[in-house]
C-alpha cells in the first residue's frame, strides 16, 4: 500500500525521467515543457502512463526480494548471528537482483507503455503488451536491458555503503542515537548518491527496453544501437557524457516525496494492521522483540494478556469482602 501510493503520487516525475532517458522528442522542451506538451497532446492522464504496471509489479517484486533477502542475510551471518553493514547491503543488493530478474518483463512493459502515444497506442494494455512483444519480438525482448540493470546494482550498492559508513562523521554522533528525521534524511541522501552513480546504467537500460522496429520511430529512442556496449558508445558520441545522466533531475526530485509518502503510509498501515493485534514490530522481521512472542496469534495474545492481568492483580482481602 505504501509503495503503490508513493509510486502513484510521483508517477509524473517517473514518466519525465523515462522519457528523458529514452530521448523522445518531449525531452527537447525541458522538464516543464515536456510535461505541458504531453498534457496538451495526450491529456493529463498521460502523466500516469505505465503507473498501473509499476504498482502491480510491487507485490511479486517485494515478496521475492523479502524471501531472497532473509535467506541471504542468514547465509552472510557469522557464527554468533552478527552481520556487517557491507554484507547486509550486499545481501539486499543480491536480493534486489533476484527480484529484478524474475519481474523484469513488467519493467519492459512499463517503459513501452510510457513511450507510446496514448491516443494512438501500439499496446492496449498490460496483457496485450506482453502478448504482442512476445509474439512479434520473441521472449528475449522481454529481457532486453537486463544486463545494465544488473551491472547498475554495483555502483548503487557502493554509493549506499559510502553514505552509510559516513553518517556518524556527518552528524558527529553515533548511529544508534539518530532521530526518525535524521534517518529519513539519511535515506534520501543515500538514495540520491546511489541513484546518481548508477544512473548511466539505468539510462542505457531504458533505451534498450524502448527500442523496437515494431514501434513508430523505433520507440522514440534518440540513438540507434545493437547492444549494451554500443548503446553506451552511441549515447556518448551523439549526446556527450552527460547524456548518460539525462533525466536525473526529475529522478532526484521524486526522492523526498517518494520516501516521505512511503514511510508515513507504512507507519500508518503498521499501526492499523499490527499494533491492534498486540505486535510492536512486524512479524516478518527476523529480529526478535523483547517481551513479545511473535509466534502467537492475535487471539492467543489476548488470552495471554488476560491471564497475566488475573495473575498480577492484587486479590481482595477477606475483611474487604
Amino acid at each position: 500500500l505504501a509503495g503503490a501510493l508513493s509510486l502513484s503520487l510521483t508517477a509524473p516525475l517517473e514518466l519525465l525521467t523515462v522519457l528523458a532517458q529514452v530521448g523522445t522528442w518531449h525531452c527537447r522542451l525541458g522538464l516543464r515543457g515536456a510535461g505541458r506538451s504531453l498534457c496538451r497532446t495526450e491529456g493529463v492522464r498521460a502523466l500516469w502512463k505505465g503507473n498501473l504496471t509499476a504498482c502491480l509489479r510491487l507485490c511479486p517484486y517485494s515478496a521475492l526480494q523479502l524471501a531472497a533477502s532473509r535467506r541471504l542475510v542468514t547465509l552472510f551471518m557469522d557464527e554468533l548471528g552478527h552481520i556487517s553493514h557491507w554484507r547486509a547491503i550486499m545481501a539486499g543488493s543480491l536480493a534486489g537482483m533476484v527480484a529484478t530478474i524474475v519481474t523484469y518483463p513488467t519493467d519492459v512493459i512499463k517503459t513501452r507503455l510510457i513511450v507510446q502515444n496514448r491516443l494512438e497506442p501500439s499496446y492496449e494494455g498490460i496483457f496485450h503488451a506482453f502478448y504482442k512483444i512476445h509474439h512479434q519480438e520473441g521472449l528475449r525482448a522481454l529481457y532486453r536491458g537486463v544486463s545494465p540493470a544488473i551491472l547498475g546494482a554495483v555502483p548503487f550498492s557502493a554509493g549506499s555503503f559510502f553514505v552509510y559508513i559516513s553518517l556518524d562523521k556527518i552528524w558527529q554522533e553515533p548511529i544508534v542515537r539518530f532521530t526518525p528525521l535524521q534517518n529519513f534524511i539519511n535515506g534520501c541522501v543515500a538514495a540520491a548518491v546511489a541513484q546518481t552513480l548508477s544512473f548511466p546504467f539505468e539510462t542505457v537500460k531504458r533505451k534498450m527496453q524502448a527500442q523496437s522496429p515494431w514501434l513508430p520511430h523505433y520507440g522514440g529512442v534518440d540513438v540507434h544501437f545493437t547492444g549494451m556496449t554500443d548503446c553506451f558508445r552511441q549515447t556518448v558520441k551523439n549526446k556527450g557524457v552527460l547524456g548518460l545522466w539525462s533525466g536525473l533531475t526529475p529522478s532526484l526530485l521524486k526522492i523526498v516525496p517518494y520516501f516521505g509518502v512511503m514511510f508515513s503510509t507504512f507507519e500508518f498501515c503498521k499501526r492499523v494492521c499490527l499494533y491492534r493485534n498486540g505486535y510492536i514490530e512486524s512479524p516478518l522481521n527476523y529480529k526478535l522483540t523483547p517481551g513479545v512472542d511473535q509466534s502467537l496469534h492475535p487471539q492467543e495474545l489476548r488470552e495471554l494478556k488476560l491471564l497475566r492481568r488475573e495473575n498480577f492483580e492484587p486479590r481482595k482481602s477477606a475483611l474487604e469482602n
